[in-house]
């Protein structure tokens, strides 16, 4: 479970990187932090706010407890350290969005202390990633630039929704590696339903902290757990994709390595990352904690929690994703791959494991992770809205492990079920696709071809892998009905092949 670093060329010689994230979470709660307002995507403007949301003078914030709940549950997802007392703070900062000139959060004692989350690269290696706490905070509204030339409006529907602010330590080293660990947090949230994970709707989103440093200077400060001295990074805020946050790591590391290879040095600041232009530009620079003059909320007590309620919540967790995988594995046989594909969405492995019942699982697994999740994607539908039901997809297994279709056939049938045209069973009957398993017709059309080729007949004695153009001959011969493994077998026997 090693870190991977990639060496980047420069003109100097190689440099590496270091990356650490903070992942703002929306919590799955309809309403917010600190009042009753409603949560939603999609309400006009200014059509989800409290008089404590907009900052109305003798407003007072009153802690909701499910979304305490949800970020203890989030916690023990990620094997972390649930501090039972913990305390809300005020960070000073004055932006239009944000009434009260403050942001409630959680400084120096959150509601979550350090864990772990193990997350696994394309190759199937895996690498862990050290969480360093997880936090609530309020949300502050959005500024709109471009409803007017001469004005900014602002909309506070936001301004109090909750959010789970989950910060980790630089524990990785390659852009590929930042965007498998956000994919696997997303993974981990959703399946606990703290958050939906809707990224478009910046739902969930990812500040970037990007360093360099010279080979081996990374490994040196890690095994001494002090990097004040690896190297000034800068902030990339709220990049909302695995896609683009890989392009503002690749750039913003590049750019890092040409400043100091020409002898300047890296300012600590705030960046923003333009999708349309590939690069990040300057947003400001960077505040330290001193800066935002932090100091208890003197409207809301200490939170402390009873360790029988932290317990209760335990009890409740649903499988997670690592342990689904493995139970996938060693319950249905199933490789890792393709058990790794059925569990990055909860509601595709439960609709496998549905289909699987009685059937083929290796079977079902390469109809629910092929086909049917290639329809799915290009109709931009998830499977929890799949217009077919698991019980079709394992009665299309049924028919080809009876023999009554094959493989090929199958295919076809599931077009045909895709276009609405009935049950597979419906769908074979209707259109005539049973597999022909006579052997005398096989035979019959077997005899024909070989008698009309004589010559490639007598080839295939020297060259048996031209036995593939008679097995397709005979195939487009039965309209592709005829049964694959005994058109193979009885090519072999009257053709003289091993």
């Amino acid at each position: 479970m090693t870190q991977e670093s990639k060496q980047i060329q420069g003109r100097t010689g190689p440099w590496e990187m270091v990356l650490g994230l903070e992942v703002h979470a929306q919590v799955a709660s309809k309403s917010k932090l600190f009042s009753g307002a409603a949560v939603g995507f999609g309400a006009g403007p200014n059509e989800q706010v409290s008089l404590v949301d907009a900052a109305m003078p003798g407003m007072l914030p009153v802690l909701n407890r499910f979304c305490v709940e949800q970020a203890v549950k989030t916690g023990l997802g990620l094997k972390a350290q649930i501090n039972l007392k913990s305390r809300f703070d005020r960070k000073n900062y004055f932006y239009p969005d944000l009434p009260q000139g403050y942001q409630i959060s959680q400084f120096d004692q959150p509601i979550v202390g350090e864990g772990v989350v193990t997350v696994e690269r394309d190759d199937g290696t895996t690498f862990d990633v050290r969480i360093e706490r997880l936090h609530l905070e309020q949300d502050a509204g959005k500024s709109l630039h471009d409803q007017d030339p001469n004005a900014t409006y602002v909309d506070l529907n936001r301004a109090g929704t909750a959010l789970m602010e989950i910060v980790s330590k630089p524990d990785m080293r390659t852009s590929e590696e930042a965007a498998a660990y956000v994919k696997k947090l997303r993974t981990i949230l959703v399946y606990l339903g703290t958050c939906d994970g809707d990224m478009e709707k910046g739902n969930l989103r990812a500040d970037v902290n990007v360093s360099v440093c010279r080979p081996g200077d990374y490994e040196k400060f890690r095994a001494t757990g002090d990097f004040s001295h690896l190297g000034t990074r800068c902030e990339i805020k709220n990049v909302n994709s695995y896609r683009y946050i890989q392009q503002a790591i690749e750039y913003e590391a590049r750019r890092q390595i040409e400043i100091l290879e020409d002898g300047g040095k890296i300012d600590q600041e705030t960046r923003l990352f333009d999708p349309n232009k590939g690069e990040t530009r300057s947003m400001r620079s960077k505040e330290e904690a001193h800066d935002y003059r932090y100091f208890p909320d003197p409207d809301l007590l200490p939170l402390v929690l009873d360790s029988a309620w932290v317990k209760s919540i335990e009890e409740t967790l649903p499988e997670l994703p690592d342990a689904k995988k493995a139970r996938l594995q060693s319950q249905y046989g199933l490789s890792a791959y393709d058990a790794g594909v059925l569990i990055i969405d909860a509601d595709r492995a439960d609709y496998f494991e549905a289909a699987a019942k009685g059937r083929d699982a290796k079977l079902v697994a390469n109809w629910v992770t092929n086909e049917l999740l290639a329809k799915l994607s290009a109709a931009g539908t998830e499977f929890a809205n799949s217009p077919l039901p698991h019980s079709d997809i394992a009665q299309l297994v049924e028919l080809i492990e009876n023999g009554t279709i094959s493989s090929k056939i199958a295919k076809e049938v599931f077009e045909h079920m895709w276009a609405g045209e009935g049950r597979p069973s419906e769908i074979v009957e209707k259109r005539g696709l049973v597999q022909i398993n006579d052997t005398g017709a096989i035979e019959k059309a077997i005899d024909e071809l070989i008698a009309g080729n004589p010559d490639k007949a007598e080839a295939v004695k020297d060259k048996p892998q031209a036995l593939g153009w008679f097995v397709g001959q005979v195939m487009k011969a039965t309209g592709g009905k005829a049964n694959p493994g005994t058109v193979n077998a009885l090519l072999r026997q009257k053709l003289g092949v091993e």
